[in-house]
C-alpha cells in the first residue's frame, strides 16, 4: 500500500487513511490476518468465533464510521455500546495489549506513515483500554 502523508490539513483519521473506506478494509483485513496466525494473539483469538467473516465486516464498519467516515455500522446495527457489547468476554491488560498489538503491527504491514501510526495508536489505544473488564 502506498504510503500516507500525514497532512496538516486533514482533521478526521478517515482523512489521514486517505479518505475513503478502501485502506481501512485493508487495515481490517489484515489485523484479522495477523489475529488469525500469530502465536502473540491467541488470546483475543480465542474470544472470536472460528469463522472470522462477521468479526471482519463489523470492524470494518465500526472503524469506518469512527474514523470521520460514513456511519456503516451505526446504519446497520445501531449505536455500537462497545463497552457493552465486550462485557460477556474477560478483557484484562494481556488482550488489551493482543489486540494493540495485531492493530499495530497491521499498520506497519499495509504501510501507513509513521505519524499516522502514531496517531491513530494512541486513540485506538484508549478504545481498547476501554474495553477491559478485568483488572488485569
Amino acid at each position: 500500500m502506498q504510503k500516507i502523508p500525514a497532512e496538516q490539513g486533514a482533521v478526521t483519521f478517515y482523512e489521514l487513511l486517505g479518505g475513503s473506506p478502501e485502506p481501512i478494509r485493508v487495515l481490517v483485513e489484515r489485523f484479522y490476518d495477523i489475529m488469525d496466525s500469530d502465536e502473540r494473539a491467541a488470546g483475543i483469538r480465542s474470544l472470536h468465533p472460528q469463522e472470522l467473516t462477521s468479526s471482519r465486516e463489523k470492524l470494518f464498519m465500526f472503524l469506518t464510521g469512527w474514523s470521520g467516515g460514513p456511519q456503516l455500522y451505526i446504519e446497520r446495527y445501531g449505536h455500537p455500546f462497545l463497552r457493552r457489547r465486550h462485557l460477556p468476554f474477560a478483557i484484562g491488560e494481556s488482550e488489551r495489549d493482543q489486540w494493540m498489538y495485531c492493530m499495530i503491527r497491521a499498520m506497519h504491514e499495509i504501510g501507513l506513515a509513521e505519524p499516522v501510526i502514531n496517531k491513530l495508536s494512541h486513540a485506538l489505544w484508549d478504545v481498547a483500554d476501554f474495553m477491559r473488564n478485568q483488572s488485569a
